[in-house]
This record gives C-alpha cells, sequence and structure tokens, in this order.
C-alpha cells in the first residue's frame, strides 16, 4: 500500500481505489458480525425469558393440582398414614417442579450451546460464543424480576388484605369462607411463592452457569483442552440433578414422616444427604473433565505465564483438586447458610420463641424482637459467604467463585422441592378451613405448613446466599471482559466510592418501592372486603342462603396491583447498570455493583428472617406454645389473689387464637409478610439482574471512549 500511494508499481489511483474498497468490505463484514453477534444475544434473551416462563407455569399447575389432594389424604385414618401420604403427596408435588426447572434449563441451554457451535468456531471464537449464549442468562432473570417482583406484590396484597379484613376488620379467621379474600390469598401463595421461587433460582441457574462459561473462554489453556473442559459447568448440574432424584427417595420411602415430630427432621434430611451426595461424585467429575494445571488470564497459556508464577491465583496447578475444593465450598456453604435460616426462623428453636414471648407486653416488643432477630441472622451467612469467596478466588480466580455459585446450586432440584413444599401446604390448610372440614386435618395441614415456613425460609436463605455469588461470578465475567482491572480499581477514586454508596443505597430504594405497593394494595383490598360486608346481606353473619362473596373482584384487585406496581422496581434495576455505563464508565459499573451486592445482601437476609420468624411466632402461639405468667383471680369475685405478702399468686396460662398475645402476634406477622415474601427474596433479582446486564452490555460500554462514557471519566487511579 505504501508504494501505491508513493506512485510505485502502478497507477495511484487504482491502488487507492483498491484500499477504499477493502476498507469498504471491513466495514461490512464488521457490521454483518455485529449484527448477527446482537441477534444471537436477542434469541437467546427469547429463549431464557420462554423457559423460565414454561417452568413457572409447570411449577403453578402442580401446586394447584397437589393442593386439594394433600388436604384429601390428611383425612386418612390412622394418623400414622394421614402424616405419611399428606407430606408424600406435598412433597413430590414440590419435586416435580425442582426437577421440572432444573432439567428444562440444562437441557434448552446446553441446546441452545449447540447450536451457536455451528456459527461460532469453539477454537478462536469462544468468548463471542458464550457473550451470546449469556442472553439466556439474562432472559431467565428478566422474567424473575416479574414473577419475584410482580408475584411478591400479588401474593402479600392478597395476604394482608385477608388478614386485615379478616382478623382486625371483622374479627373471622383468616381463612374464613365467608372472607371474599381468601381465593385471592390462595392463588398468590402459587403465584408468589411457586412461580417466584422457581424464576428466581432458574435465573441463578442460568446466569451462574453463563458467568462460568464467559470466564472460561477466556482462558487459552480450557479452550484447548476440548468441548468437555469447556462446558464443564454443565456437568456440575447435571450430576446434580441425578443425585437429588436418587436421594428424594429417602423422604417419601425409605424414611417417610409418621408424626408431627418427623416433618422436620425428615426435610433436613433431604438437604443433608443431598450434599454429602454431591461431595462425594464431585472429584471424579472434576478430575475426569478438567486438566491438571491450566491458565485463566486471556491471551496467553500457563507455561507462558505461570513458569515463575507464585501466589498467582490465575495459575491453577492443581485444576481437579482446586475446582472441587471450589465446588464443595459452596456446597456446604449453602447447606450451613440454610440451616442458620432454619435456627432463627423456625419455633423449633430459641430466637424464635423469644420474639413469641415478646408479644407478652403487646405488638410493639414484638416488632422490635423481630427487627432485632433479622438484623443478628445477617451474622453467620455473611461470614460464610465472605469464606467462600476468600477460598475459591485464592484457588482459582474467578472462575472459582462461579464454580462455587454452581456448588451452591448444585443440590438446586432438592432445594425447590422443599421449597415449593410450604405453599402447597399453606394452601392445604387453607382449603380444609373452607370446606369446614374436622379440626384433626387443619392440625395436621398446619403442622405441615408450619415447618413448610421453616423450609421457605431456608429457601430463601439459600436463594439469597446462591444470588450473592452468582452476582459476583458475573461481575466477574464482567471484569474479565472489560480487562477494568488491568490498572487497578482505587475505591478512593471519586467516581468508584461515589457509585459504590449509589450502588448501596439501590437496594433499600428499590425495597421502599415493593413494600409501599404491598402496602397500596392491601389498602385497596381491605376496602373491597369491607365493602362486600356492608353490601352482600348475611355474609359477614354465615346466615344460611346467603349471596357468595365475590372472589373474583379481589383476585382483580392484586392482579391489577402487582402488573401496576412492579413497573417502577424493574425500571431502576434495569436502567441503573446501562445508564451508569454509558455516562460514567466501566469502572463506576464496578462501583455500583459492588455496592448493590454487598449492600443487598444484609438487607435481603435480614428482610427475610425477620419476616419469617414473625410468622412462626404467631404459628407457635395459635398451636398453644406460649404459656404466660398471670395474677390468679378468684372464680366468684373475679378479684386477684395475693399471698401473705401482698404479692399476687401468679400461674402459668396458655396463650392461643384469640388472646392478646396473638393480636400482638398477628401484627408482627403481617407486618413480615410483605418483608419476608416480597421485598427480601427480590433483592435477590437486584443483584443478579443488574450483573448480568453489565456482563451483556460490557462491549457496548467498552465502545463509548473506550469504557470511559460520554462524560469521559478517566479510566486510572486517582
Amino acid at each position: 500500500m505504501e508504494k501505491a500511494e508513493a506512485g510505485e508499481g502502478g497507477d495511484a489511483d487504482s491502488y487507492q481505489k483498491l484500499r477504499q474498497i477493502y476498507r469498504d468490505i471491513q466495514t461490512g463484514a464488521k457490521a454483518f458480525l455485529t449484527a448477527e453477534y446482537g441477534m444471537c444475544v436477542k434469541f437467546s434473551f427469547v429463549v431464557g425469558g420462554v423457559t423460565s416462563m414454561i417452568s413457572g407455569y409447570i411449577g403453578m399447575m402442580i401446586a394447584v393440582f397437589t393442593n386439594a389432594r394433600c388436604t384429601m389424604t390428611a383425612t386418612l385414618s390412622p394418623d400414622a398414614v394421614a402424616w405419611k401420604e399428606s407430606f408424600n403427596v406435598a412433597f413430590r408435588g414440590g419435586a416435580v417442579m425442582g426437577f421440572a426447572l432444573s432439567g428444562l434449563g440444562i437441557l434448552v441451554l446446553y441446546f441452545l450451546i449447540c447450536m451457536y457451535v455451528t456459527v461460532f468456531d469453539v477454537a478462536s471464537e469462544a468468548i463471542k460464543l458464550f457473550e451470546c449464549v449469556a442472553g439466556f442468562g439474562l432472559g431467565g432473570s428478566a422474567i424473575a424480576m416479574f414473577g419475584r417482583v410482580g408475584g411478591g406484590i400479588y401474593t402479600k396484597a392478597a395476604d394482608v388484605g385477608a388478614d386485615l379484613a379478616g382478623k382486625v376488620v371483622a374479627g373471622i379467621p383468616e381463612d374464613d369462607p365467608r372472607n371474599p379474600a381468601t381465593i385471592a390469598d390462595n392463588v398468590g401463595d402459587n403465584v408468589g411463592d411457586v412461580a417466584g421461587m422457581g424464576s428466581d433460582l432458574f435465573g441463578s441457574f442460568a446466569e451462574a452457569t453463563c458467568a462460568a462459561l464467559v470466564i472460561a473462554a477466556q482462558s487459552h489453556d480450557l479452550v484447548s483442552a476440548g468441548w468437555d473442559t469447556l462446558i464443564f459447568p454443565l456437568y456440575i448440574s447435571a450430576v446434580g440433578i441425578l443425585v437429588c432424584a436418587a436421594v428424594s427417595f429417602v423422604a417419601t420411602d425409605l424414611k417417610p414422616v409418621r408424626n408431627e415430630a418427623e416433618i422436620e427432621e425428615v426435610l433436613k434430611t433431604q438437604l443433608a444427604l443431598t450434599t454429602i451426595g454431591m461431595t462425594v461424585v464431585m472429584y471424579p467429575i472434576c478430575a475426569t473433565f478438567l486438566p491438571s494445571t491450566f491458565y485463566l488470564g486471556a491471551r496467553s497459556t500457563f507455561a507462558a505465564s505461570c513458569a515463575n508464577a507464585t501466589g498467582n491465583s490465575k495459575c491453577v496447578t492443581n485444576g481437579p483438586f482446586h475446582a472441587f475444593c471450589c465446588i464443595s465450598a459452596g456446597l456446604w456453604g449453602g447447606l450451613i447458610i440454610g440451616f442458620v435460616t432454619e435456627y432463627f426462623t423456625s419455633h423449633s428453636y430459641s430466637p424464635v420463641r423469644e420474639v413469641a414471648r415478646s408479644t407478652e407486653t403487646g405488638a410493639a416488643t414484638n416488632i422490635i424482637y423481630g427487627l432485632a432477630l433479622g438484623y443478628k441472622s445477617t451474622i453467620v451467612p455473611a461470614g460464610i459467604l465472605s469464606g467462600i469467596v476468600f477460598a475459591s478466588f485464592s484457588l482459582m480466580d474467578m472462575y472459582g467463585v462461579s464454580l462455587a455459585a454452581l456448588g451452591m446450586l448444585g443440590t438446586l432440584s432438592t432445594c425447590l422441592a422443599i421449597d415449593v413444599y410450604g405453599p402447597i401446604c399453606d394452601n392445604a390448610g387453607g382449603i380444609a378451613e373452607m370446606a369446614e372440614l374436622p379440626e384433626t386435618v387443619r392440625e395436621k395441614t398446619d403442622a405441615l405448613d408450619a415447618a413448610g415456613n421453616t423450609t421457605a425460609a431456608i429457601g430463601k436463605g439459600f436463594a439469597i446466599g446462591s444470588a450473592a455469588l452468582v452476582s459476583l461470578a458475573l461481575t466477574a465475567a464482567f471484569v474479565t471482559r472489560t480487562s477494568v482491572l488491568d490498572h487497578g480499581v482505587n475505591m478512593l477514586n471519586p467516581v468508584v466510592f461515589a457509585f459504590l454508596l449509589i450502588g448501596s443505597m439501590l437496594p433499600y430504594w428499590f425495597s421502599a418501592m415493593t413494600m409501599k405497593s404491598v402496602g397500596v394494595a392491601a389498602m385497596e383490598m381491605v376496602k373491597e372486603v369491607k365493602r362486600q360486608f356492608d353490601t352482600i346481606p348475611g355474609l359477614l353473619e354465615g346466615s344460611p342462603g346467603h349471596a357468595p362473596p365475590d372472589h373474583a373482584r379481589c383476585i382483580k384487585i392484586s392482579t391489577d396491583a402487582s402488573l401496576r406496581e412492579m413497573v417502577p422496581p424493574a425500571i431502576l434495576v434495569m436502567t441503573s447498570p446501562i445508564a451508569t455505563g454509558m455516562f460514567f464508565g466501566v469502572e463506576a459499573v464496578i462501583g455500583l455493583l459492588a455496592g448493590g451486592l454487598v449492600s443487598g445482601v444484609q438487607l435481603a437476609i435480614s428482610a427475610s428472617n425477620t419476616g419469617g420468624a414473625w410468622d412462626n411466632a404467631k404459628k407457635y402461639v395459635e398451636k398453644g406454645g406460649l404459656f404466660i405468667d398471670m395474677p390468679k383471680r378468684d372464680n366468684v369475685t373475679g378479684e386477684i389473689i395475693r399471698d401473705e405478702l401482698g404479692s399476687p399468686v401468679l400461674i402459668s396460662v396458655r396463650q392461643r387464637k384469640g388472646s392478646d398475645c396473638h393480636k400482638a402476634a398477628v401484627v408482627g406477622d403481617t407486618v413480615g409478610d410483605p418483608l419476608k415474601d416480597t421485598s427480601g427474596p427480590a433483592l435477590n433479582i437486584l443483584m443478579k439482574l443488574m450483573a448480568i446486564i453489565s456482563l451483556v452490555f460490557a462491549d457496548y460500554f467498552m465502545s463509548i471512549n473506550n469504557g470511559q462514557g460520554f462524560l469521559n471519566v478517566p479510566r486510572q487511579a486517582f
């Protein structure tokens, strides 16, 4: 070209035209590749979203199908048969959701990868291939946002509205058939606790897998090691499904439930055995598919970069063992977080019993004790997550963190089965009361439901822990893709620190939106129920032949509220990282993601555990577990009996439904409903969705002033 421009070797104009044609072809090729890449990401997004919706639909239909059957099996005799069959029906219904979601997710993701292999060359374009696949995680997480937030607003608008209208306004039980909001409440259990939780954990699975694949694609050694090595993250989830399936027979056949005391024990045994089984089988899997040495950095190999490297986490010298340690850390960390969550939310242990006892002096002390419990419950999970991150990063850099996230999700099928078990039992109890079945049936469903509340809290702790690791893994993939750490990120850089504070604020802003949404919708529900009591003759009194309550109107209120109120929180989460990256650059995005993760995980744990503790404290009072010392009164005069010193003689009085302690416990439970079922769990989506959006838009951010944003913020430490 230089000779042509100088007029040597031919006509200069002809060579100039040739050069222009070459540039035009190059530009066109780049435009085509960019369009093709964009289409692949969009297609992956649609596939991920549709898969998440199908999984949620399957779960909801199975839950609805199982609810009434759980109630019917609770009517069987003798009692041992009723306990076993009602538990098995609920557990198997949850298992269908768990295995359907896990199996469908991994199957669709694998076929998506295989389809893109025909478009991209794995040896030279692995990074582009798996960045396209990352759209699958974004699609799943976007649907999870609407499922978790919208479903949470729906279920708690109905639940809080039914509680207030029934117990406070009309003085009737929560699931009384006279209450027009009861059907909406039962529908809400399926919408929020089944479809919402399913879409949440599906998003975690999809995002953790995509993060691990994107990070692995940056390593020349892992790409060169072969296809099985590259898609090793999928093997973790696939083996997890098989282990969960094998262990599921323990709860239903080998060691079934025969009485109330065995329910929690059987459920916890499932979690423990699944974790042990995964630990046993993972090392052979790691040894089969991973090379012994490899380098996790870009554009280099282990031989070139690690000859004299010591203490470099990117230089992996014992790949199978290090991967096994990272996965095991996630497995056992998730189990410990689950059991710690159970300790703080089950009325079998002292923390919840202390909350229940605080109702002796009214609702205010109940609220204070519950908040204190929630804050305290963050200590161990935060320590566990910190240990997992430190150990996995030390062994295998950010790839190790993504493997730890997949390890925590390795028992996904069992965790979902146990989590969905809860709302199935809750609905079964509501059906028993509305159908006016014998009290013994309601006692069984209440006992199953109480264990379900605890397992739901375990599931929420598991979901929050995995969300934190997934968010960090996605942030790691973003860091790897943008090379933002090549020159270091100084926390005292004004832009980074400013967005660290902004990111820390976002979970509170998000929670404020969702909490207020529940309050607004619940107010509408209470007014509607009161209107029906006032306008339908004989409804409140239960007079024979009265017109039925208008359930459809209450369902419409919850539906309209959820669709209307979920939009602002979704806009906040989706636009925050995009606006930050566009205007302030990639280092500001790192600050935003770090702040949102650190703040969000603490707030989510405390909110979920506070609400769960208030709920089970109420159930502890209702089952007659709380005794309060009260002055003994004369049976005739009603006067307080005193001893020789003039002090009142105290007797221990059992507290049940309708007592002052129960009324205080109901207040705590009502306040805790949006905390544990709307704001707390929805923060998982905030942490993950911001990170996956940042990863998918990483190339776009880098194209704006080399990652400095439209405001051209310098990319160096100050």
